[in-house]
């Protein structure tokens, strides 16, 4: 694991690590043809693996009838390899949420989340093992950055889900994921090459990937305007989430470190380019945190700068974390917040608190090794 970073230290390059093993996931079709051929397979061989793995949620080779059985382990075993180990999972909601704690080939440690609702199933992503943005209310970002995570790794948190829900195991009866938000461990821009290949593996129509709606499809970032740009720019109508936390720079530099590169105005204006190009909503994160943030006077300050904006702020009552001398603001601190962004006419929800009690929520994703 990587050492606990000291107050205000940004990690924005990834520790030089080994590699996960080559998977299908990580490669474009082409380069899922190329790769079998490398094996001595046809190319259409990759087609249908792509189809097993995205369409079918197949991981077993014994499953995969259509393939010859003399060649049928080895490209499994060469292309579809296993990058996660479930070490633990919890559940709360009666099951409707769940949170897996995963090992990576190396030892390191992630978790990803997923939640049924009744009209639809969202997987938070994590993107990176820990986080190098050391936001102080964050247990993630208190932890510090081990790695970059590949895209495989990343698709791997979905189509695990999608297993699940598939086989029926989790209540309610057989699903499909619609939603995924990219809000677990790590900043997703700090990790930019792999999640914008995830996104198009999520995306993309089967067999090249899953073929969930890139409109429900969030990518969050604390402010990394050089990536908000780049990816204005791919021709992905994702969402983006902008993990705001407060309007003025004298604050935001101390909760959100990446404040010290890049100011609140500067963090905006790559958010209305991004929102005016892809024509999607932006939203605003915005962890309430008692006597921090929740002030009436930062609200209209909030209000004022996204008024007129294509932007719906979420507002996140503050998870607690172990240790932490952070806590959530008193309901009514939290209801005149809300009312003063409602004053300047600016759309705002409070977040569901889902997960929570499983340290599963906001914040909370610690990836700590079980007792």
């Amino acid at each position: 694991m990587s050492e606990q970073p000291k107050a205000g230290q940004l990690t924005l390059v990834a520790p030089r690590r080994a590699k996960p093993q080559r998977h299908l996931a990580d490669l474009t079709m082409a380069e899922r043809r190329a790769a079998v051929v490398e094996l001595g397979e046809k190319p259409f061989r990759a087609d249908q693996l792509s189809r097993h793995y995205f369409a079918r949620l197949t991981g077993s080779p014994e499953q995969m009838t259509d393939l010859p059985g003399d060649s049928r382990d080895r490209l499994v075993e060469q292309l579809m390899p296993s990058l996660l180990t479930s070490v633990r999972e919890i559940t709360c909601d009666d099951g409707m949420t769940r949170k897996t704690l995963w090992k990576l080939f190396d030892g390191s440690l992630v978790e990803s989340v997923l939640m049924r609702y009744p009209d639809r199933v969202t997987m938070c992503v994590s993107s990176q093992a820990g986080c190098g943005m050391n936001c102080p209310f964050c247990a993630t970002g208190q932890a510090g950055l081990t790695r970059n995570m590949s895209t495989a790794e990343i698709v791997e948190q979905v189509v695990a889900g999608a297993r699940a829900l598939a086989r029926g195991d989790v209540p309610g009866g057989p699903g499909r994921i619609s939603n995924i938000v990219f809000m677990g461990m790590g900043e997703p821009m700090a990790n930019y090459k792999a999640v914008v290949g995830a996104v198009h593996r999520l995306v993309d129509p089967a067999p090249e990937g899953l073929g969930i709606s890139a409109r429900g499809v969030t990518v969050s970032t604390v402010g990394l305007v050089p990536a908000i740009e780049k990816l204005s720019r791919e021709g992905l109508p994702v969402t983006l989430a902008v993990s705001l936390h407060a309007p003025d720079d004298e604050l935001r530099d101390t909760l959100v470190p990446i404040n010290t590169r890049w100011k609140v105005a500067e963090v905006l204006d790559a958010a209305w380019n991004y929102a005016a190009i892809t024509k999607r909503r932006i939203s605003i994160e915005y962890a309430l945190i008692k006597d921090i943030n929740d002030q009436e006077w930062r609200a209209d300050l909030l209000g004022r700068l996204l008024k007129g904006k294509l932007v719906h702020v979420n507002l996140i009552p503050l998870n607690p974390t172990p240790g932490s001398k952070w806590t959530a603001s008193r309901p009514e601190d939290e209801r005149a917040f809300v009312r003063r962004l409602e004053f300047h006419g600016v759309p705002v929800t409070v977040r569901d608190t889902r997960g929570r009690e499983i340290d599963g929520a906001c914040g909370q994703l610690a990836a700590a090794t079980p007792v």
